[in-house]
């Protein structure tokens, strides 16, 4: 990997960074006094590897997400949305219901590919994939923050994260909340840098979608409080205490004096930094907050009473975190420490041992304050949802990203530190994260496209199994032999059917009963534990089709056709 040498100081020559670039960019140029200290003394990548790292981690980041989407069954939560989407496309109605589900932003963000593409599995499933590809992207818009190589690291441990993959190739909530949590801290980093307007709108407006997706905003909306908060006391003990250089403080008192669009990279305590002038001064900050506030209030009133359709739904997204809170005690329960047991079982151990030596590092060094707001977000959001008792595989997105994106400063370090040793140590330093991001490809590969209903893997959660679509198959084969086609009339007693209703959304006359009754239905859908029942109802004008098929563990279906059907 090639380099440029280190910057002589007060060298103002021009330079090219990520992150300095608007969010329609990928790159623009800055010059080094608009860079932070800590990554203009230090040897850097140049800026042909870094474009052709990133289009490289971009474009490996797009085809494990976007691969093969058919290949795994529909979970039964994704079938749910699933109805409600084809409720949305087909009758242009949907309702906001906070007793049972989640935000409406999924739904709404489905519609323009469903449009266009159809209703199909590929369609639905494209949005989740591109905001967890969107997810990748943020993450390499932090190399001002963490650095070059930290930013490649953290976008390459996202890339290849069993769990980031899988959850991008789920029609659930889950990628676009993740991606709306690092927008609003992307964005509000902006902000400050550049004291623009616009990036405090998109902060805004992050922020409101992210409330507007799931009713667990108000966790990851605390966390980042509270970890901005340990982040600026940090940065405040650090001055008191005398852990900053004199040239640092020099640094810092002069951009809040110059009232510059960007200040040091790295948040400053001081009084000058903090000042309202900087950001035009308290009438335009005033105005400003006073505009945030209303466009968050305007986003998700929008999304909520379903575009001005519904105003139940409004009172129903404040109503949502009571039933939340009720929900997260009782359902879903699980151990305090089974978070860390299943990044153990199925992330890469080193993204644990990486975040937490970032953390650590950042910290001890009391100079990046950003990387202790990451470690502190890291860490604090795994917490709070090891202590809340409602746990499921899906929730750890949420800590997965802010994990990669501390462990990439941790690897941004020692990148560093071994720059200043033989080019061996280097080598090695890279080498060891080529081996991770090699385990962590061959974990996501097994567990996406080969184990993808295998529940011995925590990711599997009552997943479908790939036989179900065994049973669609078989009962298309039958419609088709009764000569009605989709006017074929189904019967479906199983209690359990979901996501059954995505896969016959074409049938014009199925029948959802949970129960077993008397039908002359061509088809009758079961499960096996009604079978006993269903044969005396039925009796012999019926015949059973093949064997049981599995729908989720524990769950049996059966298929029953009159015998008429069978010998056409």
């Amino acid at each position: 990997m090639t380099t440029v040498s280190t910057k002589r100081r007060g060298d103002k020559k021009a330079r090219t960074t990520f992150s300095e670039a608007p969010a329609t960019a990928f790159f623009t140029t800055a010059t080094e006094s608009e860079v932070s200290q800590a990554t203009t003394t230090e040897p850097e990548i140049s800026e042909q590897v870094w474009r052709g790292a990133s289009i490289a981690v971009l474009a490996t980041a797009a085809a494990l997400r976007l691969y093969a989407f058919a290949l795994k069954p529909l979970h039964h939560d994704e079938g749910v949305n699933a109805f409600f989407l084809t409720r949305l496309f087909r009758e242009g109605v949907y309702n906001y219901d906070p007793a049972n589900y989640h935000g409406p932003t999924l739904y709404y963000f489905t519609l323009p590919p469903v449009l266009a593409l159809g209703l199909n599995t590929f369609a639905i499933r494209l949005v989740p994939a591109l905001f967890g590809l969107a997810t990748v992207w943020l993450a390499l818009c932090l190399r001002r923050r963490i650095g070059a190589v930290g930013a490649l690291a953290a976008a390459a441990l996202i890339t290849v994260s069993p769990g980031a993959i899988y959850m991008s190739r789920y029609f659930i909530h889950e990628a676009l909340f993740v991606f709306f949590t690092l927008g609003t801290v992307v964005a509000a980093l902006r902000y400050y840098d550049t004291t623009r307007a616009l990036y405090l709108m998109l902060a805004a407006a992050s922020t409101a979608l992210l409330f507007a997706t799931k009713e667990t905003a108000f966790i990851s909306a605390g966390v980042l409080v509270l970890a901005s908060g340990i982040a600026w006391g940090v940065a405040w003990v650090a001055q008191r205490l005398g852990l900053w250089s004199d040239e640092e403080k020099s640094e810092g008192e002069k951009s809040g004096r110059s009232g510059g669009r960007n200040p040091a990279s790295k948040w400053r305590a001081t009084a000058d930094v903090g000042t309202l002038a900087r950001f035009g001064g308290a009438p335009r900050v005033a105005f400003l907050l006073l505009a945030a506030i209303a466009l968050f209030i305007f986003i998700n009133v929008l999304f909520y009473s379903s575009f001005f359709t519904y105003a139940k739904g409004v009172e129903g997204a404040l109503d949502t975190f009571q039933i939340w809170t009720e929900t997260g005690n009782k359902d879903h329960t699980k151990a305090i420490y089974i978070y860390l047991w299943w990044i153990v079982q199925e992330e890469s151990p080193l993204l644990l041992i990486l975040g937490f030596v970032g953390a650590l590092l950042a910290v001890v060094r009391a100079k990046d304050n950003f990387a202790i707001f990451a470690g502190a977000w890291a860490f604090g959001i795994l917490a709070a949802y090891s202590i809340v008792p409602y746990k499921t595989p899906w929730l750890m997105l949420n800590f997965i990203i802010p994990l990669a994106i501390i462990s990439g400063y941790g690897v941004e370090l020692l990148y560093r530190w071994t720059a200043r040793r033989t080019v061996h140590w280097r080598t090695l330093t890279l080498a060891l994260m080529l081996a991770a991001i090699i385990v962590g490809a061959y974990q996501a590969i097994q567990l996406n496209f080969f184990h993808y209903d295998d529940d011995q893997y925590p990711y599997v959660y009552a997943h479908t199994r790939r036989e179900f679509l065994d049973l669609v198959g078989e009962i298309e084969r039958l419609a088709a032999r009764t000569g009605a086609g989709k006017e074929t009339a189904i019967y479906v007693a199983s209690p359990d059917y979901w996501p059954l209703p995505w896969y016959l959304r074409d049938y014009k006359r199925v029948g959802f009963h949970s129960r077993t009754g008397a039908t002359t239905d061509p088809i009758v859908v079961a499960n096996e534990t009604q079978e006993a029942e269903l044969q005396r109802m039925l009796g012999a004008s019926y015949q059973k089709i093949g064997n049981s098929y599995p729908l989720r563990p524990g769950v049996n279906l059966v298929i029953y056709a009159r015998r008429e059907v069978i010998g056409r």
